[in-house]
């Protein structure tokens, strides 16, 4: 679980530079799209360490079974 999470992490961080390069280019809408796509990854990311209320986050759940 830990490199999903690692391999998500350095896709948006791709995305990030990508989307740079891309507005930079003068292409708005790509960039916009590709900085959308990361914030989606870096939640998804979030959701899964952030401890819930038992104070266990899910991948640490889904570790110990």
């Amino acid at each position: 679980m830990d490199i999903i999470l690692s391999i998500l992490m350095l896709a948006g961080f791709g995305l990030c530079a990508g989307a740079i390069v891309m507005w930079r280019k003068g292409q708005r809408q790509r960039a916009l799209l590709m900085i959308t796509a990361a914030a989606v990854m870096f939640v998804n990311v979030a959701i899964w360490l952030l401890p819930t209320k038992d104070g266990v986050s899910p991948a640490k759940s889904l570790q110990s079974t």
